[in-house]
């Protein structure tokens, strides 16, 4: 198998071989989602207590160790067995401590890694009315009355009747709302900033696993894309 072929990963980096006994190069994501694309690994998460008799919440460097001892694979559910690096980066997810996010963020990850997607961070502001009333015409905008606005809206409005009887109408208004939301981009982005930081801990700790085909590089998707330059 040529180790050199990856999954397509957003702003992926290239692979490429090293020095070190012919291993490929590669970053921590680009690895991750190859072994969820290319080698369709899952998360086993009862498969490290399994093996090992280690309980939930045990460190990852005590884990990969066990897995060095006692060389248990974690099955990736297709037809053959998975490449070993691919089953590492696997157990690895498996074992995230809670401080990372532990098994929510594995199936994230996961669940990104087999799209080949990073989380969303922003989202093209969308206009939309508040409320909607549909009947046999359709669907129309729910108005409001624009003297509820305050010193911001319009007061009644003077108007005569073909009777020629003088009534008070009301100014009507479509109340509006602009998503996302300020709290929802900082939420969504909360997460992108979650989700890195638990990349780093698990690029540490592929670095010191007993990876046979891959070299763990300091390479990582960027940080805070929302401060990039244009």
């Amino acid at each position: 198998m040529n180790m050199a072929v990856l999954g397509r990963c957003r702003n992926g980096q290239v692979a490429k071989r090293s020095g070190r006994g012919g291993k490929v190069e590669i970053g921590v994501w680009e690895l991750i989602c190859w072994a969820f694309q290319r080698e369709k690994v899952g998360v086993d998460f009862d498969e490290i207590e399994r093996e090992t008799g280690a309980k939930p919440g045990v460190g990852m460097e005590y884990i990969l160790m066990e897995q060095a001892r006692l060389g248990c694979r974690v099955q990736g559910g297709g037809t053959s067995p998975a490449h070993h690096d691919a089953d590492i980066v696997a157990s690895t997810l498996a074992v995230l401590p809670e401080n990372c996010g532990g098994r929510r963020m594995a199936i994230w990850i996961a669940e990104l890694a087999r799209s080949g997607r990073v989380p969303e961070w922003r989202a093209e502001p969308t206009v939309r009315p508040s409320a909607t009333t549909t009947n046999r015409h359709g669907t129309r905008a729910r108005t409001s009355d624009a003297a509820q606005l305050g010193s911001e809206g319009w007061p009644h409005q003077f108007r005569r009747k073909r009777n020629g009887s003088a009534v008070m109408e009301r100014v009507a208004y479509c109340p509006i709302e602009i998503r996302p939301t300020a709290g929802e981009v900082a939420a969504m982005r909360r997460g992108y900033l979650q989700w890195w930081s638990t990349l780093l801990e698990i690029k540490y700790a592929l670095q010191i696993s007993h990876l046979t085909a891959h070299v763990v590089t300091e390479a990582m998707p960027v940080s805070a894309p929302w401060k990039k330059s244009a």
